[in-house]
This record gives C-alpha cells, sequence and structure tokens, in this order.
C-alpha cells in the first residue's frame, strides 16, 4: 500500500513540477492529432472548477480540510481492515495518493495545477492531472467492486 501511495504522489509531484517549470499558465501543446492537449491551469476549485468563486476560507475548509480528514480516516481503515482483499486495498491506496497530491497542491500553492486534455471529437474531459487519474481510477475501481458484489448477492 505504502509503495502505491508514494509512486501515485511521486509520478503527481513531478509532473507537475515539470508542468509548473516548463509550460506557461494557460499556454497549449497539442500531441497526437490534437487528441492529447497540455495546457497548464492552476485550478482554485474542484473538478471543472467548481467552487473556484467560493471565497478562500470556504474552499481553504472544502478542498483542504475535510479531505486531509477523509484521506485520514482512509488510511486507518486500509491499514486496520482485514476484510479488504488486495483490489480494495490497491483502489483505496490510488484514491489516498490522488488525494494527497492534490491535497499537496493546495496546501502549498493555494491551487492545483492541472494541465491533461484529452480531445476525440464526441468525447472530451475537463483539464486535469495524474492525482485525478489516480483518484478516478481508484473510485473505478471500489464502484465495479460493489456492483460484482450486490449482483454475486442477489444470486
Amino acid at each position: 500500500m505504502i509503495a502505491i501511495i508514494v509512486l501515485n504522489v511521486s509520478c503527481d509531484r513531478i509532473s507537475k513540477s515539470i508542468v509548473r517549470v516548463n509550460i506557461p499558465e494557460n499556454a497549449t501543446t497539442n500531441y497526437f492529432n490534437n487528441h492529447l492537449i497540455i495546457t497548464r491551469v492552476e485550478n482554485p476549485g474542484a473538478f471543472l472548477s467548481v467552487g473556484a468563486a467560493f471565497s478562500q476560507n470556504t474552499r481553504l475548509i472544502i478542498f483542504t480540510l475535510l479531505p486531509v480528514l477523509a484521506l485520514c480516516m482512509a488510511l486507518v481503515y486500509a491499514f486496520k481492515s482485514q476484510q479488504s482483499n488486495k483490489l480494495n486495498l490497491f483502489a483505496i491506496s490510488c484514491i489516498i495518493g490522488g488525494g494527497i497530491g492534490n491535497v499537496f497542491d493546495r496546501i502549498v500553492y493555494g491551487t492545483v495545477t492541472d494541465f491533461l486534455y484529452l480531445d476525440f471529437s464526441i468525447f472530451h474531459t475537463g483539464i486535469f492531472n495524474l492525482a485525478d487519474v489516480s483518484l478516478t481510477l481508484g473510485v473505478l475501481l471500489l464502484f465495479s467492486r460493489s456492483l460484482k458484489t450486490a449482483k454475486a448477492s442477489k444470486i
């Protein structure tokens, strides 16, 4: 678990550091026929800038203090839980690693650095970072696992 968390945080920190040093804010670079776009955005809010207009104190509580509390609870659960399987622990580790990456940004910089954008015409994303990828992967794994568990319990 610790290795997965450290790997997630490290990839996030390194990628954001490279972006902060090498890409001016709002500059864009296109790759793979414009399907992958690197554009640096400093996001004071959450996903898709939700809450960016909140006061600084409200953002501090909602986007920093509450996530720190949730991450602590997830760590305690992960280390104390004897019923979790390896996939659940991997998923929780991804969530914790991604959460730490974004909370670190909020504490140190006051914003989260987002820089990845995917555009496939009929499908495109908001601008995100590797911590968001880790968080999303962890949540999707837990969600799919809970669907399988619910389906199995109905049989």
